[in-house]
């Protein structure tokens, strides 16, 4: 901050913060309303959850099909995996949304939402493929031998042991997934990046709106950090016994 303030003085520019303000909570005659920036802030929230969502589901079944016996599985989704973790985000988003979306009939929201899924998947998937081969393999013997299925094991007796494992890594890819949601803007999609660019091109105030919105990102990402720590501390309570 220090560094910022010095930069914008020897610029010889005018810090206007108190301008900032409207564009959290605005007041007219129909009462007081969300701003630009609280509403995209709300549709980064909404973007990233659904993403998150859509992500764990295809992570997990791309694992599945990693660690799965057949060969077709197993290369099919190597190679989803290593197409998308081997391509920039970017790229991906401007590909599905001017070569799929218009094809398959997609909107912009859902071509950055899916956009992020596929993307978080690959991740996921390796994170998830990981916890459940840290498991050690006498837990599989274990339950065959009491004549559980294969799933059952899995459900039972793997994944809670896994996700112990697991949840430290996922927690640094939704923090990322969070940070990647403001790549969507690339496409018009109204979020926290695109309010911002919003107003700056209304106020021409880049330093002080840019500053705002690195903080927004920063206090999304320490609060989810703090909910995964938290998550981390009552898993581990057990075994610090």
């Amino acid at each position: 901050m220090w560094l910022v303030y010095r930069g914008g003085a020897a610029m010889q520019y005018t810090w206007q913060w108190d301008r900032v303000w409207p564009f959290f909570v605005t007041t007219g005659p129909e009462g007081v309303a969300p701003g630009k920036l609280t509403i995209g802030l709300v549709e980064t929230l909404r973007i990233s959850a659904i993403a998150a969502c859509i992500a764990l589901t295809l992570g997990f079944l791309l694992a599945l099909g990693r660690l799965s016996s057949s060969w077709t599985a197993t290369r099919i989704s190597a190679a989803i995996v290593g197409l998308i973790r081997n391509t920039p985000l970017i790229v991906q988003i401007s590909m599905f949304y001017f070569v799929l979306a218009p094809v398959i009939g997609v909107s912009r929201f859902w071509t950055g939402v899916l956009s992020l899924s596929l993307f978080e998947a690959a991740f996921q998937s390796e994170i998830i493929r990981a916890g459940i081969l840290a498991v050690p393999v006498g837990q599989w013997e274990a339950g065959m031998a009491v004549g559980l299925s294969r799933l059952r094991i899995l459900r039972h007796i793997v994944l809670p042991q896994a996700f112990r494992i697991m949840l430290p890594p996922m927690t640094s890819a939704g923090i990322s997934l969070v940070k990647n949601s403001s790549i969507v803007s690339v496409i018009a999609l109204f979020e926290l990046t695109t309010a911002g660019r919003n107003a700056i091109s209304e106020t021409y105030m880049s330093f002080e709106i840019w500053l705002t919105v690195a903080a927004l990102y920063l206090v999304l990402t320490l609060v989810l950090s703090g909910i995964a720590r938290q998550a981390e501390l009552r898993m581990s309570r057990p075994y610090l016994a």
